[in-house]
């Protein structure tokens, strides 16, 4: 479906939460329900949520106004899903972890310590030829980071994905409904 003239659907990430019952094969399905459907998943986290026995899945997906919908509405299908919503990108807080090791001689190895304090990161291990750096930021500042450290030469990096919430003070939005056109978007 084209966009209405005047409205060009922007495709950017976007990022939806899903409470879902902690039970086994639940990231399967949703995985699959991303792979079937042929949706490129951006990041995707899990873990324990406030509530016993639900968990809570943060999935970012770069798409448009209509995949979006699609995304939501294919969600909802999911047997074990309890709520999901699409989290505004001016009211959230969202970060990834980030774990860098990066060569650091003694020559270098204040200039690398110094870029990472620069960034709010912090050494964690050190060995004679190397460190690693922990960061905790915005996906874009984990990004910059590792673009710094380059020149110094990054032998590993691992990341968890995005985790999100709405800010405080921002309520947490109410489910997504199923509106008319999500559900013909899905099929259902």
């Amino acid at each position: 479906m084209s966009p209405a003239p005047g409205h060009p659907s922007r495709t950017r990430l976007r990022t939806f939460v899903a409470t879902v019952e902690d039970v086994p094969g639940v990231l399967n399905r949703v995985a699959s329900l991303f792979r079937r459907r042929g949706y490129n998943i951006a990041s995707l986290t899990v873990g324990q949520s406030e509530r016993p026995g639900l968990s809570r899945l943060t999935i970012v997906v770069g798409c448009d106004d209509a995949t979006a919908a699609r995304v939501e509405a294919n969600l909802w299908k999911l047997v074990d899903l309890v709520e999901v919503h699409e989290l505004d990108a001016g009211q959230v807080v969202e970060r990834d972890l980030a774990l860098i090791k990066v060569r650091a001689d003694l020559t270098s190895r204040a200039q690398v310590v110094q870029a990472a304090e620069l960034f709010g990161a912090r050494v964690v291990d050190v060995a004679p030829t190397e460190l690693v750096v922990e960061i905790t930021a915005t996906r874009e500042r984990v990004d910059d980071l590792r673009r710094v450290l380059e020149p110094f030469g990054v032998i590993a990096l691992v990341r968890t994905g995005a985790v999100a919430m709405p800010r405080a003070g921002v309520a947490e939005p109410s489910p997504l409904p199923l509106t008319a056109a999500a559900k013909a978007a899905s099929g259902t």
